[in-house]
This record gives C-alpha cells, sequence and structure tokens, in this order.
C-alpha cells in the first residue's frame, strides 16, 4: 500500500550538507526529519573473480564515486542503522549493478533489517531475483534506466531534455502495463517525468510514487500537486517548509 504520509527520503543521506554515502552525512539526514535513508550498493571492478576472492560490497553512487575515497563496506552501513540515530529510520538500497542480490538480502538478514529495508533497482533482473529470495523485501523499481546524468553535459541537455517530455508521455502507460507485472512496492521516478496521470496510475496500483532527486522547494510543491507519495532530495533541510 501506498504511505499514508508523505514520505521523506534523504539521497546518500545528505550529501548537499555532508558528502553522501557516509554515515556522517546519514546522521545529519536523520536530524534533518528523514523517515528513510537512500544509499547505493555496488562492488568493485572484480567480476572476472572467483566469488569468494571479490570485493566487498560498497556504498558508492558508482566505481568513480568509490575510487575517490575509501566507500564504506555495505556490511559496516547497515551495522550503523543499528544504532542511534540511525535505528529509527528505513533504509533504500539502490542496487546499481545486477548479479548479487544473495550477499545484499544475506546481510539484511543477519541483522533484521528486511522490514526497515526496500531494494529499489533500475535492473530489472535484481527486481525478479529479490522477489525469488525474499518475497517479504519489499521492492521498487526505478526509472528511467540511466548510466550517466546526461541533463549535466551540455551538449546532450537540449536533446536529452526533449527526449524526457517523450517519456513523461508515455510512462503512465507502461506504468498502467508493468506494475501489475512487476509487483512491487514502490516506483521510483526521476522528477521530470512524473505526471498527475502517473500518480494516478500508481494509487490504483497501490504503489508508491517516490520523485528523485529534487534539491528544489518550489519544484517539491509541484510533485505534492501531482501527487506524489515521496520525495528524495540531497537536501532533507528542504523538508521543513512542506505542507
Amino acid at each position: 500500500m501506498p504511505a499514508e504520509k508523505l514520505r521523506l527520503v534523504g539521497h546518500k543521506g545528505a550529501d548537499l550538507i555532508v558528502p553522501g554515502n557516509t554515515v556522517e552525512s546519514f546522521a545529519v539526514a536523520v536530524q534533518a526529519g528523514v523517515d528513510t535513508i537512500e544509499l547505493d550498493v555496488l562492488w568493485l571492478q572484480d567480476s572476472h573473480l572467483p566469488l569468494e576472492q571479490r570485493a566487498p560490497l560498497v556504498v558508492a553512487h558508482d566505481w568513480a564515486d568509490a575510487a575517490r575515497r575509501t566507500p564504506l563496506a555495505l556490511t559496516e552501513a547497515l551495522d550503523a542503522f543499528l544504532e542511534p540515530p540511525l535505528d529509527k529510520v528505513e533504509i533504500n538500497l539502490d542496487i546499481k549493478l545486477p548479479g548479487r542480490e544473495e550477499e545484499i538480502v544475506a546481510a539484511l538478514r543477519e541483522r533484521n533489517l528486511l522490514e526497515r529495508a526496500m531494494i529499489s533497482t533500475m535492473e530489472l533482473y535484481s527486481l525478479g531475483r529479490i522477489l525469488d529470495l525474499e518475497p517479504k523485501l519489499r521492492r521498487g523499481w526505478t526509472y528511467p534506466k540511466v548510466t550517466k546524468d546526461w541533463t549535466s553535459k551540455r551538449w546532450a541537455k537540449a536533446p536529452m531534455m526533449a527526449a524526457l517530455v517523450g517519456m513523461r508521455y508515455r510512462l503512465p502507460g507502461l506504468a498502467a502495463e508493468q506494475l501489475p507485472k512487476f509487483n512491487v512496492a514502490a516506483m521510483w521516478v526521476y522528477h521530470p517525468l512524473v505526471s498527475p496521470r502517473l500518480a494516478r496510475i500508481c494509487a490504483l496500483a497501490e504503489v508508491e510514487l517516490i520523485a528523485w532527486t529534487v534539491d528544489d522547494e518550489a519544484r517539491m510543491r509541484t510533485l505534492l500537486g501531482h501527487g506524489v507519495t515521496g520525495i528524495c532530495s540531497n537536501d532533507p533541510r528542504l523538508f521543513a517548509n512542506l505542507p
């Protein structure tokens, strides 16, 4: 069922306040009033190795992010959610790469975090695999599937924005077709693609509609008017001014 109140999600914690995907950033997000922390999960480029020799799962947005710092191991991050001030919030694990879902589910299960957690991903394989491994674990379909932030590239911004217009128009129909098949708890949607029609489709499917990643208060209010049930932001301080 959709959330009864607006879900307030800190993207990577509070990435615009303290560098994200860190325990410090998670704690700052909790202080700002979030009820959910989104963190990114991937592994280093060692897929050629046998499973027992592979690097641990880490909390990082991509390989470049992991290379710039020493990222948290996923197990370290999850351990932090067992202690104050992180023990009262929910967790969304955004899986960036498919293939090691068993380890992620096992790490949550070992810490009794299944009920507080959701897995979101753009990878349809991972959505299906998580369902097989742990049907009770909530899953979120992240849309669209992208590998880079093309809007940050000057030459690509105009064609990308034009493509988004078409995607926004088609998305409600796609959601109406796919949500019953995917049987997910939430749909995480890039905020320019959110429309009132999409919100109605999600409500009919009893699926949360969470808009990402929104760092402007006016835009947040527009999305509320559209009917979203959750907002993900790098700056959770903005949530304080929402109705």
